[in-house]
Protein backbone atom coordinates (compact mmCIF):
# COMPACT_ATOMS: atom_id res chain seq x y z
CA UNK A 1 0.00 0.00 0.00
CA UNK A 2 1.28 3.18 -1.18
CA UNK A 3 0.32 7.09 -1.24
CA UNK A 4 2.30 9.83 -2.82
CA UNK A 5 1.62 13.23 -1.57
CA UNK A 6 3.06 16.59 -3.03
CA UNK A 7 4.25 19.47 -0.84
CA UNK A 8 6.35 22.35 -1.26
CA UNK A 9 9.11 22.84 0.97
CA UNK A 10 11.33 25.83 1.20
CA UNK A 11 10.01 26.89 -2.10
CA UNK A 12 10.78 23.19 -3.68
CA UNK A 13 8.04 21.17 -4.96
CA UNK A 14 8.83 17.81 -2.74
CA UNK A 15 6.42 14.26 -3.48
CA UNK A 16 6.66 12.22 0.02
CA UNK A 17 5.29 8.60 -1.01
CA UNK A 18 4.49 6.28 2.06
CA UNK A 19 4.49 2.59 1.53
CA UNK A 20 3.39 0.05 3.86
CA UNK A 21 4.41 -3.52 2.51
CA UNK A 22 3.19 -6.78 4.86
CA UNK A 23 6.19 -8.37 3.32
CA UNK A 24 9.45 -6.04 2.60
CA UNK A 25 11.62 -8.54 1.57
CA UNK A 26 9.12 -10.06 -1.26
CA UNK A 27 7.65 -6.93 -2.52
CA UNK A 28 10.90 -4.74 -2.79
CA UNK A 29 12.24 -5.57 -6.27
CA UNK A 30 14.77 -4.21 -8.83
CA UNK A 31 14.83 -4.36 -12.75
CA UNK A 32 18.22 -3.21 -14.56
CA UNK A 33 19.62 -2.28 -17.87
CA UNK A 34 22.00 -4.56 -19.66
CA UNK A 35 25.45 -4.83 -17.50
CA UNK A 36 27.72 -3.28 -19.59
CA UNK A 37 25.99 -2.50 -22.13
CA UNK A 38 23.85 0.64 -21.65
CA UNK A 39 22.04 2.47 -19.45
CA UNK A 40 18.36 2.91 -20.31
CA UNK A 41 14.77 5.02 -19.90
CA UNK A 42 13.63 4.37 -16.55
CA UNK A 43 9.94 3.93 -18.55
CA UNK A 44 11.62 1.13 -19.94
CA UNK A 45 13.17 -0.60 -17.41
CA UNK A 46 10.11 -0.58 -15.80
CA UNK A 47 8.98 -2.81 -18.47
CA UNK A 48 11.08 -5.54 -16.92
CA UNK A 49 9.33 -5.56 -13.96
CA UNK A 50 5.50 -5.58 -14.71
CA UNK A 51 4.40 -6.91 -10.91
CA UNK A 52 5.36 -3.14 -9.89
CA UNK A 53 2.84 -1.25 -8.88
CA UNK A 54 5.68 2.07 -7.48
CA UNK A 55 8.93 2.65 -8.87
CA UNK A 56 11.78 4.61 -8.50
CA UNK A 57 15.48 5.58 -9.73
CA UNK A 58 18.18 3.66 -7.83
CA UNK A 59 21.69 3.31 -8.07
CA UNK A 60 24.49 5.85 -9.14
CA UNK A 61 26.65 4.44 -12.20
CA UNK A 62 29.41 5.20 -14.63
CA UNK A 63 29.37 5.33 -18.14
CA UNK A 64 31.72 7.23 -20.68
CA UNK A 65 29.76 10.58 -20.02
CA UNK A 66 29.92 10.23 -15.88
CA UNK A 67 33.22 8.62 -16.17
CA UNK A 68 34.17 9.09 -12.13
CA UNK A 69 34.80 5.98 -10.09
CA UNK A 70 36.31 6.13 -6.50
CA UNK A 71 39.91 5.86 -6.08
CA UNK A 72 40.10 2.47 -4.07
CA UNK A 73 38.16 0.98 -7.51
CA UNK A 74 40.61 -1.41 -9.14
CA UNK A 75 41.26 -0.89 -12.47
CA UNK A 76 40.12 1.71 -15.33
CA UNK A 77 37.42 4.10 -15.40
CA UNK A 78 36.33 1.99 -18.11
CA UNK A 79 36.21 -1.18 -16.54
CA UNK A 80 32.75 0.12 -15.39
CA UNK A 81 31.15 1.41 -17.75
CA UNK A 82 27.31 1.11 -18.02
CA UNK A 83 27.69 -0.58 -14.62
CA UNK A 84 25.95 0.93 -11.31
CA UNK A 85 28.30 2.19 -8.53
CA UNK A 86 29.29 0.33 -5.27
CA UNK A 87 31.46 -3.02 -4.70
CA UNK A 88 29.05 -5.26 -4.61
CA UNK A 89 26.88 -5.77 -6.95
CA UNK A 90 24.16 -8.33 -6.84
CA UNK A 91 20.28 -8.81 -8.87
CA UNK A 92 18.52 -11.49 -8.55
CA UNK A 93 20.66 -13.26 -6.32
CA UNK A 94 23.32 -13.19 -9.03
CA UNK A 95 26.80 -11.68 -7.89
CA UNK A 96 27.80 -9.39 -10.69
CA UNK A 97 30.57 -7.62 -8.72
CA UNK A 98 32.31 -8.20 -5.68
CA UNK A 99 35.58 -6.01 -4.96
CA UNK A 100 37.07 -7.53 -2.21
CA UNK A 101 38.57 -4.89 0.36
CA UNK A 102 36.33 -2.29 -0.94
CA UNK A 103 34.08 -1.48 1.56
CA UNK A 104 30.30 -1.20 0.16
CA UNK A 105 27.87 1.78 1.12
CA UNK A 106 24.46 1.18 -0.09
CA UNK A 107 21.30 -0.69 0.22
CA UNK A 108 20.84 -4.79 0.47
CA UNK A 109 17.57 -6.17 -0.21
CA UNK A 110 17.25 -9.38 2.42
CA UNK A 111 14.46 -11.67 3.69
CA UNK A 112 13.45 -8.79 6.34
CA UNK A 113 13.38 -5.60 3.40
CA UNK A 114 15.92 -3.43 3.38
CA UNK A 115 19.43 -3.11 4.74
CA UNK A 116 21.87 0.11 5.00
CA UNK A 117 25.01 -0.71 4.95
CA UNK A 118 28.27 2.19 6.10
CA UNK A 119 31.31 1.21 4.64
CA UNK A 120 30.72 -3.17 5.38
CA UNK A 121 33.12 -5.57 3.91
CA UNK A 122 31.92 -6.95 0.56
CA UNK A 123 32.23 -10.46 1.39
CA UNK A 124 30.12 -9.94 4.40
CA UNK A 125 27.78 -8.32 3.01
CA UNK A 126 27.44 -11.45 0.42
CA UNK A 127 27.52 -13.98 3.46
CA UNK A 128 24.13 -12.28 4.11
CA UNK A 129 22.78 -13.86 0.83
CA UNK A 130 20.72 -10.54 -0.51
CA UNK A 131 18.27 -10.65 -3.74
CA UNK A 132 19.58 -7.66 -4.79
CA UNK A 133 21.69 -4.39 -4.11
CA UNK A 134 21.73 -0.88 -4.73
CA UNK A 135 24.71 2.03 -4.12
CA UNK A 136 25.88 5.47 -5.56
CA UNK A 137 28.58 7.60 -3.39
CA UNK A 138 29.83 6.49 -0.14
CA UNK A 139 28.62 9.61 1.18
CA UNK A 140 25.28 8.67 0.40
CA UNK A 141 24.23 6.78 3.98
CA UNK A 142 22.73 10.22 5.28
CA UNK A 143 21.22 8.97 8.98
CA UNK A 144 21.74 5.94 10.84
CA UNK A 145 20.80 4.69 13.87
CA UNK A 146 18.30 7.78 14.07
CA UNK A 147 21.47 9.99 13.62
CA UNK A 148 22.51 12.08 11.07
CA UNK A 149 25.80 10.69 9.55
CA UNK A 150 25.98 13.52 6.98
CA UNK A 151 29.71 14.38 5.60
CA UNK A 152 29.51 17.73 6.34
CA UNK A 153 32.57 17.95 3.66
CA UNK A 154 30.45 16.12 0.88
CA UNK A 155 29.81 18.60 -1.65
CA UNK A 156 25.97 18.00 -2.11
CA UNK A 157 25.88 18.31 1.84
CA UNK A 158 25.25 22.70 1.32
CA UNK A 159 24.23 22.26 -2.55
CA UNK A 160 20.73 22.45 -3.68
CA UNK A 161 19.17 19.90 -6.28
CA UNK A 162 16.63 17.20 -7.19
CA UNK A 163 17.09 14.25 -4.90
CA UNK A 164 15.64 10.87 -4.68
CA UNK A 165 16.05 9.60 -0.67
CA UNK A 166 14.43 6.38 0.60
CA UNK A 167 14.00 5.66 4.60
CA UNK A 168 13.35 3.07 6.86
CA UNK A 169 10.49 3.76 9.10
CA UNK A 170 10.10 0.30 10.84
CA UNK A 171 10.05 -2.80 9.86
CA UNK A 172 6.94 -2.53 7.42
CA UNK A 173 6.84 1.13 6.92
CA UNK A 174 9.17 3.22 4.32
CA UNK A 175 9.15 6.75 3.02
CA UNK A 176 10.45 8.25 -0.23
CA UNK A 177 11.09 11.66 -1.21
CA UNK A 178 11.31 13.03 -4.10
CA UNK A 179 12.54 16.33 -4.62
CA UNK A 180 11.74 18.17 -8.18
CA UNK A 181 14.16 20.89 -9.49
CA UNK A 182 11.25 23.64 -8.57
CA UNK A 183 13.34 26.64 -7.72
CA UNK A 184 16.59 24.84 -7.37
CA UNK A 185 15.38 21.62 -5.39
CA UNK A 186 16.79 21.11 -1.39
CA UNK A 187 20.16 20.84 0.14
CA UNK A 188 21.12 17.08 1.00
CA UNK A 189 21.50 19.25 4.92
CA UNK A 190 18.06 20.05 4.83
CA UNK A 191 16.43 16.92 3.14
CA UNK A 192 18.07 15.58 6.36
CA UNK A 193 16.74 18.00 8.80
CA UNK A 194 13.11 17.47 7.46
CA UNK A 195 13.28 13.83 7.75
CA UNK A 196 14.10 13.76 11.39
CA UNK A 197 12.03 16.43 12.24
CA UNK A 198 8.79 14.81 10.63
CA UNK A 199 9.56 11.11 10.37
CA UNK A 200 12.96 9.84 12.16
CA UNK A 201 13.71 7.46 10.74
CA UNK A 202 15.70 4.15 11.10
CA UNK A 203 18.05 4.98 8.54
CA UNK A 204 17.78 7.16 5.15
CA UNK A 205 19.83 6.78 2.04
CA UNK A 206 20.65 9.35 -0.64
CA UNK A 207 19.98 7.91 -4.31
CA UNK A 208 20.93 8.48 -8.30
CA UNK A 209 19.25 12.66 -8.12
CA UNK A 210 19.36 15.05 -10.34
CA UNK A 211 18.19 14.59 -13.51
CA UNK A 212 18.39 10.55 -12.94
CA UNK A 213 15.64 11.62 -10.46
CA UNK A 214 11.95 9.53 -11.37
CA UNK A 215 8.68 8.37 -9.71
CA UNK A 216 6.03 6.53 -11.37
CA UNK A 217 3.25 4.05 -10.30
CA UNK A 218 0.75 1.91 -12.68
CA UNK A 219 -3.11 2.51 -12.32
CA UNK A 220 -5.25 -0.36 -11.96
CA UNK A 221 -5.11 -1.26 -15.32
CA UNK A 222 -1.79 -1.73 -15.33
CA UNK A 223 -0.90 1.31 -17.51
CA UNK A 224 2.70 3.09 -16.27
CA UNK A 225 1.80 6.61 -15.16
CA UNK A 226 4.68 8.97 -14.79
CA UNK A 227 4.49 11.72 -11.42
CA UNK A 228 7.99 12.86 -12.24
CA UNK A 229 9.54 11.58 -15.25
CA UNK A 230 13.96 11.49 -15.51
CA UNK A 231 15.95 13.66 -17.48
CA UNK A 232 18.38 11.14 -18.11
CA UNK A 233 18.56 7.56 -18.39
CA UNK A 234 19.04 4.77 -15.35
CA UNK A 235 20.64 1.86 -14.82
CA UNK A 236 18.73 0.51 -12.66
CA UNK A 237 15.55 0.91 -10.78
CA UNK A 238 13.80 -0.29 -7.33
CA UNK A 239 10.43 -1.33 -7.46
CA UNK A 240 7.54 -2.05 -4.96
CA UNK A 241 5.04 -4.34 -5.53
CA UNK A 242 1.44 -5.40 -3.66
Amino acid sequence: VWTIEKTKVDKANVYVTKVWMADPGRQIGKATADWRKNVMQTADIAKRAPEASLIINASGYVTKTYKWIPENYPGTNSDYYYTPLGSVTVTDGEVFRCLEGVPFYGLTLNADGLRLHVGDDPLEVLAQKPRHTWSFYVECPVILDHQSILDPEWKFTNTPAMRTVIAKIDANNYLILTVTSKNGGLTMARVVELLQAEFDPEWAYNLDGGPSSALMYRNSKGKLKTVWKNGQKNVDIMTFSE
